[in-house]
């Protein structure tokens, strides 16, 4: 496919029509979630940004249930939402994104603003995304596939990636997403960050104990290969079948779910953002 040399307005962007990928936000998708932190934050440039963070209020392992919230409803607003809700959504993180940068002894450099960064968290959050549409729904092709992929930018767009920054399509994006994880490498104290949150080291210990294994074993099973590998984990075969019939049930409950139903949270946390901004409480 030709590149499209239009480069698109602020208006533009937040105006894309996300109908098509909004259909991937179903409710399985939470069992995911970690395992796409662990990826995005397998950028050290990102995992360093996270870690070191002097934000506290955003932090997972400080207040994993306001991340979580926040997270949640920045895809709802991505893929769901308005323009206006986009608009204004991107203006809260800002506040916040702005403040996220490294420092003079900073392991790595980092910039929460850089929008090569936010392309790569938003690779990640597209393909975890399409993996939960393809196990439910089927796989995706053709045009429908490229339509899917097109709109998928949102999860870039509503922040600071231009559009122009979304490989051109879903073939460029499988030789981007090739060439970025051909060499990941997770240094020991990302490494034992991301094991915490795996292993569910922010929560009560009752919490832990009780979760944390089916919450781990979940998070590597979603992990794709290269992932697993530069976090230096075992996958056994045993581990393999148990995740493949744990996904599996899954799968069989949400294709019994009228839509409305699989995305009844996502739905919620949009109403919710609607709702603070009306009444002028923050969004993140």
């Amino acid at each position: 496919m030709a590149q499209d040399t239009h480069r698109m307005s602020r208006v533009e962007m937040d105006h894309i029509d996300s109908r098509l990928f909004a259909k991937s936000l179903l409710s399985m998708g939470q069992t995911m979630s970690t395992a796409n932190v662990i990826m995005q934050l397998a950028n050290p440039a990102i995992g360093y940004g996270v870690a070191h963070s002097t934000v506290e209020s955003g932090r997972l392992d400080l207040h994993p249930i306001k991340r979580g919230r926040t997270t949640a409803s920045y895809l709802a607003v991505a893929a769901m939402g308005s323009a206006d809700d986009r608009r204004r959504f991107r203006q809260a993180v800002n506040r916040q994104h702005a403040q996220v940068h490294s420092v003079d002894d900073s392991p790595v450099e980092y910039n929460a603003m850089d929008p090569r960064l936010q392309l790569w968290v938003a690779a990640c959050l597209y393909l975890g995304w399409e993996d939960i549409y393809e196990r439910v729904r089927g796989p995706l092709r053709g045009a429908q596939r490229e339509e899917f992929y097109q709109q998928g930018k949102v999860c870039g767009t509503t922040l600071q990636m231009p559009a122009e920054l979304w490989p051109v399509d879903r073939d460029a994006f499988e030789t981007y997403w090739n060439e970025q994880t051909a060499n990941l490498h997770i240094d020991d104290e990302i490494r034992e960050f991301l094991l915490g949150i795996a292993n569910f080291g922010y929560a009560p210990r009752w919490v832990q104990k009780r979760y944390g294994p089916v919450k781990y074993r979940r998070t590597i099973g979603y992990l794709p290969e290269p992932f697993r590998a530069a976090m230096r984990v075992e996958w056994s075969a045993d581990d393999q079948q148990w995740f493949d019939d744990y996904v599996d049930k899954l799968v069989k409950r949400e294709r019994r779910k009228p839509l409305w139903l699989a995305q009844l949270i996502f739905r919620l946390f949009l109403w919710d953002t609607r709702v603070r901004n009306r009444l002028g409480i923050p969004l993140v």
